[in-house]
């Protein structure tokens, strides 16, 4: 088994407590501009209400960094354990997660008091974190992380549900993509190695070992699929067309009425796209986002190319003409999410994070707007099921070389 305990993850006590009020105070930043109202609602099972997220964070830190390791900690609501557990089966019994929006109780305000509660605790531990103590803080703030992600994407996808397109903060400002026409670049070919080596920082165990693979003659697109290319997609028949579609998208498509990606309006004969800025007139230029694996797969098939593999994908980052890597949108993969030869899931009730996941869902790689700062790396895999929309999910086009 693997246990959590490498010394690559141990910062120096100082940066480390410094690290976790940072990410703690980002968490409450995020959800400053929400009312209590805002932060109570949860517009499908697949979401979770922003406060929620707040909660759960904290519980994380309670559950597995203070009830362990730090002797005569009390918990402020004994409920909590319940209510806020997402799927850790060692940790317990839960509150189901569709009904997640049914808790407008506790209070946001209440939720503020549990994360004041539990911050001033950690205070105390941070100042001499024991064994693996300080390993489990980290994990803890990665996953805080991406719960901060998650807050932003589960938000907009709730005020989406109100016919006023309200705006998440007025004042959001997208990153500004690459531009010109896509060139191919010749990517790495042959024996490669993928996966992160655990010697470099923080890595989860999904990401491990690292190991060999092939890789025939490829060419990868220098950026990613924009908005005009997507509405050449569109104008072409693109989503009419049974030919270019899997099976299970075309179903996917009919039942939820796809004719364009999430959050696309069509008024007075023009595209807008609702965002965390809220409505606005829809930027040719951009990466188009918010597209189900099946919509990419599609789209590749329209353009006579096809979705990277995430090895492809992982071995190409490091090309230094490949633009917008990181944080613009996160890139469907073609390759289904599974454990890599020898994986082995991290010991204890942690070790439910990733592995447990390991079906039905797709790889994407990169990151988003929404993704905090330094969270995402090349090694990082993200995971979801194909039929997935509602986060900032884009697409980059491949091809073989041969």
């Amino acid at each position: 088994m693997n246990a959590i305990d490498s010394a690559v993850w141990h910062r120096p006590t100082a940066a480390l407590a410094s690290r976790y009020a940072s990410v703690r105070a980002r968490t409450e930043a995020l959800a400053a501009p929400l009312s209590a109202e805002d932060q109570c609602i949860q517009s499908m099972p697949d979401a979770s209400p922003a406060k929620w997220h707040r909660a759960h964070t904290t519980w994380f830190f309670e559950t597995f960094l203070l009830l362990p390791h730090s002797p005569g900690y009390r918990r402020l609501n004994e409920d909590y354990a319940f209510l806020f557990n997402s799927y850790y089966e060692a940790g317990g019994p839960r509150h189901d997660r569709p009904r997640r929006g049914m808790l407008t109780r506790p209070s946001a305000a209440e939720v503020s008091a549990y994360r004041t509660h539990v911050d001033a605790t950690m205070e105390g531990l941070l100042r001499e974190p024991p064994g693996e103590a300080a390993a489990l803080v980290e994990l803890g703030l990665q996953h805080e992380e991406q719960h901060q992600e998650l807050l932003l994407t589960d938000i907009l996808h709730a005020l989406a549900q109100n016919p006023l397109l309200p705006a998440y903060d007025p004042a959001w400002r997208e990153p500004t993509a690459a531009e010109g026409p896509a060139q191919f670049l010749a990517g790495p070919e042959g024996v490669a190695e993928i996966g992160n080596p655990g010697t470099a920082g923080f890595a989860f165990d999904n990401e491990q070992p690292r190991h060999r693979t092939y890789l025939q003659p490829y060419r990868i697109a220098d950026r990613l699929v924009t908005n005009a290319e997507w509405l050449g997609f569109i104008d072409d028949g693109g989503y009419r067309n049974a030919l270019l579609w899997m099976s299970a998208g075309w179903a996917a498509r009919a039942a939820g009425g796809w004719e364009a990606p999430f959050h696309w309006h069509r008024r007075d004969g023009a595209w807008f796209q609702y965002g965390l800025g809220g409505l606005r007139p829809l930027d040719p230029a951009a990466p188009v986002r918010h597209i189900s694996w099946y919509e990419a797969e599609a789209f590749a098939r329209w353009a006579g190319k096809r979705l990277p593999t995430e090895a492809e994908w992982e071995a190409a980052a490091a090309l230094p003409r490949l633009r917008d890597a990181e944080g613009v949108a996160w890139q469907w993969t073609g390759s289904a999410y599974r454990p890599y030869p020898g994986f082995r899931p991290w010991v204890g009730a942690v070790g439910e994070y990733n592995g447990k996941f390991m079906a039905q869902q797709m790889v994407l790689r990169g990151g988003s707007l929404a993704t905090p700062p330094g969270h995402s790396r090349a090694t990082y895999r993200n995971f979801f099921p194909p039929e997935s929309r509602w986060q900032f999910t884009g697409l980059r086009l491949a091809e073989d070389a041969a």
